[in-house]
């Protein structure tokens, strides 16, 4: 090596270690905590396996089974299922295909009754793709927050929020405050949008699932650090998030995606502090859905 290259290298490693040493950008450590996966589906009735196998390799604790807003007429059927194969893994929760129609508030009672589940959902609010647009102030539906909250159940929904959605949303709360209800995805919105929901409602919290790097919006490609204006919001509010990876279509089911999806979870949760990391990992989703 000639001598001029030689005295570059020697810079070069020089002024990492004064980096390191002085806290600038070394790469933080994958998160290696417990991990529950707050908010997932099945395609079918055998992808639970290939699912729990993974969670093993991965040390995810948990998984919230719920269903995807009707879409699926055999989603409680495997749902049930799953958490009869894997109880100590799967944490069934009560799908909710009609929430506005008019007897779906007493259904939805005598469900929660019979299954005892500790969360209800995925319900389709508001979904452009599927063309769906209710609103959750809608009476109905307050009517389905009134029954959740005597259950202590809170209520997961796919609402994709523009200014008309994000009302609805906020009168929903205001409606029913014993009620908590959990934006899935971050509601398909920016940081700034969510920290003012939350900053108003103490009953909204916000779930991080499908913000993946197959998806949009997403937290960080799959190699690419965490975005800015989420980290500063997660790491402000630590005990209103919670992290999803919301697998739902078969081909999700691969063990190499699985992988893939999983690590990239732990690298995401590694960027936050680690009391935040530990937080969205598995202390909130723990504490909401009682599974400790």
């Amino acid at each position: 090596m000639r001598r001029s290259a030689r005295k570059r290298l020697y810079v070069a490693l020089a002024t990492g270690l004064v980096l390191f040493a002085g806290g600038g950008p070394a790469l933080a450590a994958d998160y290696a905590g417990a991990l529950i996966d707050a908010h997932s589906h099945l395609p079918n009735a055998t992808a639970i396996d290939a699912y729990v196998a993974a969670m093993k390799r991965h040390n995810v604790t948990k998984v919230v089974l719920l269903g995807v807003g009707g879409a699926q007429k055999d989603d409680v059927a495997w749902i049930t299922a799953a958490a009869r194969k894997y109880p100590d893994r799967v944490v069934a929760g009560q799908p909710l295909p009609d929430p506005t129609a008019a007897p779906a508030a007493s259904r939805l009672d005598a469900e929660l009754a019979r299954s005892g589940a500790h969360v209800v959902g995925e319900v389709h609010v508001r979904q452009v793709s599927r063309k769906i647009d209710r609103s959750p102030a809608d009476p109905a539906f307050v009517k389905i927050l009134e029954v959740a909250a005597k259950h202590k159940a809170p209520v997961v929904i796919h609402q994709e929020l523009d200014a008309s959605a994000t009302k609805a949303l906020e009168a929903a709360l205001t409606a029913v405050p014993a009620a908590t209800i959990v934006l899935a995805h971050g509601g398909e919105s920016t940081p700034d949008v969510v920290d003012g929901l939350l900053a108003r409602h103490p009953n909204l919290v916000v779930d991080l699932s499908g913000m993946h790097f197959q998806r949009t919006p997403a937290l960080a490609t799959e190699k690419g650090p965490l975005d800015q204006g989420w980290k500063a919001l997660i790491a402000r509010r630590p005990d209103r998030f919670l992290i999803g990876i919301d697998v739902w279509a078969a081909r999700l089911f691969e063990p190499a995606m699985l992988d893939r999806l999983m690590t990239w979870t732990r690298r995401v949760l590694g960027e936050l502090p680690p009391e935040a990391a530990e937080r969205v990992a598995h202390r909130n989703a723990a504490a909401l859905f009682h599974l400790e």
